[in-house]
């Protein structure tokens, strides 16, 4: 399947109401408002296509940006091609569950995600504390340091009530996903999660949302979700 053939299966599957909900959440035209479970089919066709997946990242289309992710084959993604990705990524869902998402299924996934959460941009910090928690939620507890998660953990504590909107909701998550899928720091991030208290995130045009992440940790361990780790981290 190629590049035009693929951008017209995505036109023809968009919905004026996912659209819509893609824009209330940062998307900017162009964007088709493609269901990620409708892009299934089609990416069972073409599996993993590198080629094909930049050209689709290229365009500046969210879908088409959405399903490069889907596509990507990222054991050959380099640092270089992750930092491309990175520069085009303008909003959170792109960063988070597209860029940290093909990120964390790679051997060089904490590199560049401690390079990101240094840099003090906002998509950025977004995506590299989000990548740890799609590897967190995947990957054995033998691959982290649990002195390096609990020194991040302090980190966060210190920082997270001065940081930019969408790098403080990537922290609440990598201290809630902390507590439930790396054992070794379980006990130190319901700590902290404790000590951050609730964390106000600002959204343009809609109300702030407040997040607990103490109850939030507190409820998923109610339901048996100690130790949770998924298959895959793509779909």
């Amino acid at each position: 399947m190629d590049f035009e053939t693929v951008m017209e299966e995505l036109e023809l599957l968009g919905k004026e109401r996912m659209k819509k909900m893609y824009m209330g959440n940062g998307a900017h035209e162009p964007v088709f408002g493609v269901a990620t479970g409708a892009m299934k089919p089609i990416a069972k066709k073409i599996k993993n296509n590198q080629p094909l997946a930049e050209q689709l990242y290229e365009t500046g289309n969210y879908d088409a940006m959405y399903f490069a992710g889907v596509i990507a084959d990222p054991k050959i993604m380099t640092e270089e091609d992750f930092e491309r990705w990175i520069d085009g990524a303008y909003f959170y869902m792109l960063s988070d569950y597209v860029v940290a998402v093909t990120l964390a299924e790679t051997n060089i996934a904490q590199q560049v995600s401690d390079k990101w959460i240094a840099s003090g941009e906002e998509l950025r910090m977004s995506a590299g504390w989000s990548c740890y928690c799609w590897l967190f939620g995947n990957r054995p507890d033998h691959e982290f340091d649990p002195s390096k998660i609990s020194a991040m953990l302090d980190q966060i504590k210190e920082t997270i009530h001065d940081s930019p909107e969408r790098t403080k909701s990537s922290m609440c998550n990598f201290v809630y996903t902390a507590a439930i899928s790396f054992l070794p720091v379980h006990d130190k991030a319901i700590q902290i999660a404790e000590e951050i208290g609730k964390v106000e995130i600002k959204r343009e045009k809609k109300k702030s949302s407040i997040v607990d992440i103490s109850a939030n940790i507190h409820k998923d361990l109610e339901r048996g979700r100690l130790g949770f780790k998924r298959k895959y981290v793509r779909c």
